[in-house]
């Protein structure tokens, strides 16, 4: 339960997704965020994700910064493609652009090699094959173990793999966001790549702990109208579910945090051989401790069944993003098939 794989890699099944330190949520403290990052790997987390995306370049200066001298613990994953420029994302996939931003991710990083390098959206602009045939020249010049991709579409995953290997697969999901049960769960099964879920806790309200959305920092991503769930009106609704999922946490000795990645966790059941992790992201290392209390926790079938009929998308009022931006999202694309 501890450890799953990813390509030629070990990693925790639980992993820390680092953004929160730099930006989403407004930066954190970066004293805290160094002992955050030191005491989740005395912990046990073994799996650590940034990008360049995150604070322009800070969350990969303050990961090589804070865990720099014990790189050989821990399996590093950065994602390259999507930048930020006056306020507004670019995503660019040419080669030649992802070639800098590796060089540049490895300084930062203070690494010779990134262990799982992520191209962070599809560049509509550019065939995936040419961004991916970059990316595996990457590895074979050792500056990149594996390949993997965010937020794809089944035929964009499978044009990709045709290309290179890829080893993983990162996407959003959750009990509320199931956008990868349209397919792409599946696809990674059959291909046998692993599945990384990011927002595990769905930005926190699975966890009981956002109860007041309309007093949100403009830095806070969630204050956007790409994102309809965290309208107060909308929020409001959805906050009914968390009761009875709140009374179920208690009964097995959980909190609700551990209980959704407890869920996540449980999700590809053995037959399945698909190798799942989730990296929620924190800035407080009380939430840290918290989360990685999931991986010890066990779930029932029936427990199991329960939580996926509470809270599914059927269930819960209002899309992820904006009708617009959810067509912009290639993974979005296997809901049309």
């Amino acid at each position: 339960m501890t450890s799953r794989s990813v390509g030629s890699l070990a990693v925790s099944a639980i992993g820390l997704g680092c953004m929160n330190m730099s930006s989403g949520y407004g930066r954190g403290d970066d004293h805290v965020s160094r002992r955050l990052l030191n005491e989740a790997l005395d912990v046990g987390y073994t799996f650590f994700d940034t990008a360049t995306l995150y604070g322009g370049g800070h969350n990969e200066t303050l990961v090589g910064t804070a865990l720099g001298s014990r790189r050989s613990e821990f399996v590093l994953a950065s994602k390259c493609g999507l930048s930020q420029a006056n306020g507004k994302s670019i995503v660019d996939g040419r080669p030649e652009t992802l070639r800098i931003q590796c060089e540049k991710s490895l300084k930062r990083l203070k690494t010779e090699v990134i262990d799982l390098y992520y191209l962070h959206r599809v560049d509509p602009g550019v065939p995936v094959e040419d961004s991916v045939g970059e990316l595996g020249r990457m590895v074979t010049d050792g500056k990149v173990r594996e390949i993997g991709l965010s937020e794809v579409s089944v035929d964009t995953l499978t044009r990709a793999h045709n290309t290179h290997p890829i080893a993983a697969v990162q996407s959003e999901f959750s009990l509320w966001s199931r956008t990868p049960e349209f397919g792409i769960l599946e696809a990674c099964r059959k291909l046998e790549i692993a599945f990384v879920a990011f927002s595990p806790l769905g930005r926190q309200f699975l966890t009981g702990k956002a109860v007041d959305v309309s007093h949100l920092s403009p830095d806070d991503i969630r204050a956007t109208a790409a994102r309809p769930r965290f309208e107060p009106d909308v929020f409001a609704k959805n906050t009914k579910l968390l009761t009875p999922f709140g009374e179920i946490a208690k009964s097995l000795g959980l909190t609700m945090a551990q209980l959704s990645l407890a869920w996540l966790l449980a999700y590809p059941k053995a037959s399945n051989n698909l190798s799942l992790i989730a990296i929620p992201g924190t800035k407080h290392i009380e939430y840290m401790n918290e989360n990685w209390g999931a991986v010890a926790a066990t779930m029932s079938s029936e427990v199991f069944d329960t939580l996926d009929n509470l809270i599914n998308e059927k269930t819960v009022e209002g899309n992820r993003y904006s009708d617009a931006r959810m067509i912009d999202t290639d993974s979005e694309r296997d809901r049309l098939r």
